[in-house]
């Protein structure tokens, strides 16, 4: 397959999404695609969690559904019940073995295990240089992040979601499986916005994740010691470490759209789809892709997907306050979480609120570094 249809760069999630999609519609039989990542079978290298309404288009894969979360700072703590939402969690194992059965069912999908070099947008296509041959392709979907294109520059604010993990057992009952800690800032902040983060998968079975949105990364032992003293400090003792996960996810406005072209489109975290203002990306991506597969079947400058949000805007400004006060955003998410309606904190970053529902968030923030942040950007 020298010259498939398609080239989809990375088998992570957004790359296979994007393939699982395009293996579900008869459009796509007579194209030949192409997939090429330097590892094939990832296992559980992800764990991916969203809020949702209702059944999902990926419930036969979740791990685990909470329908309470729990919010906590020194200034706001609750138990919220969230219905008609409910928290979800996938693994990426499951995720990966599910979707890579459709695609490998379909002869027109192929998977090479290989790394890209170059790639080179042509008159009529693109031409792929890898480590161990060349293509040309009509179209090139990249998920492989470039992070020099983001960093060599100083209009946006670029933040880290950086978290380390544990999964963490014990023996005897020691969590209430019905509640997801989705934020916990009573865990010292050290001069930045620092959380931890608990998913209980069973009543003896929960992850534990120290997470910051800051600029810089901790040493991995730093991750490790505020997790083990969070365990001491809840009485868990008597416990054994069954899995470890770390991760660094951008947090920027960045206008990755503008890297588009005709034949080239970057998806996932290198398409800017990864939430600016939060780092959730999988329920975005779940979106984005099926509004992809929808687009190719009627246009066909890829340039032309992107489509301009207020959200844009609004996450800016949010990563401008915390860019340049990071040591207040516990009081700010503890704000917003006193003073307004969860469902509306969700829709509102779900990105399908009504201008009304977003002044009720936007009123819900301290207003004092939003309104700076604001006269910045528009003088």
């Amino acid at each position: 397959m020298s010259n498939p249809d398609y080239i989809i760069a990375g088998a992570g999630a957004s790359g296979l999404m994007l393939a699982y999609r395009m293996s579900q519609d008869t459009f796509f039989d007579d194209k030949s695609v192409l997939i090429i990542d330097e590892v094939k079978d990832k296992g559980n290298d992800r764990t991916w969690c969203f809020w949702e309404s209702g059944d999902g288009e990926w419930d036969s894969l979740l791990t685990k559904t909470w329908p309470k979360i729990f919010f906590g700072s020194n200034n706001h703590s609750k138990e919220i019940v969230i219905s008609p939402y409910n928290y979800k969690m996938i693994r990426s194992k499951d995720f990966y073995s599910q979707l890579w059965k459709s695609i490998n069912s379909k002869p027109n999908f192929n998977f090479v295990e290989d790394s890209i070099d170059s790639t080179t947008e042509l008159k009529g296509g693109v031409q792929v240089i890898t480590n161990k041959g060349s293509y040309l392709c009509a179209k090139l979907f990249n998920s492989i992040p470039s992070t020099e294109v983001y960093k060599s520059q100083n209009k946006y604010p670029i933040l880290q979601q950086h978290f380390v993990g544990w999964f963490v057992r014990t023996k005897t009952d020691c969590f209430d499986d019905t509640v997801a800690k989705f934020m916990d800032f009573t865990v010292p902040q050290k001069g930045n916005t620092r959380f931890m983060y608990v998913l209980p998968i069973d009543k003896q079975t929960a992850l534990f994740e120290y997470t910051l949105f800051s600029k810089t990364l901790l040493k991995r032992s730093d991750y490790e010691d505020e997790i083990s003293s969070y365990l001491e400090d809840k009485g868990i003792s008597n416990f054994e470490i069954v899995e470890k996960e770390i991760g660094s996810i951008p947090m920027t406005s960045f206008k990755f759209h503008e890297l588009n072209t005709k034949h080239i489109l970057n998806i996932g975290t290198s398409g800017g789809w990864t939430k600016a203002s939060t780092g959730y990306t999988f329920k975005n991506t779940s979106k984005k892709t099926k509004a992809l597969v929808a687009f190719l079947k009627k246009e066909s400058d890829l340039s032309k997907f992107h489509k301009k949000s207020k959200f844009w805007f609004y996450d800016l400004i949010f990563l401008d306050v915390l860019a340049n006060h990071n040591d207040e955003g516990s009081a700010l998410f503890s704000s917003m979480f006193r003073k307004a309606n969860v469902k509306n904190i969700f829709k509102f970053l779900d990105e399908e609120s009504s201008l009304f529902e977003d002044f009720k968030i936007i009123f819900s923030v301290p207003p004092k570094r939003f309104t700076q942040a604001l006269l910045k950007r528009l003088f």
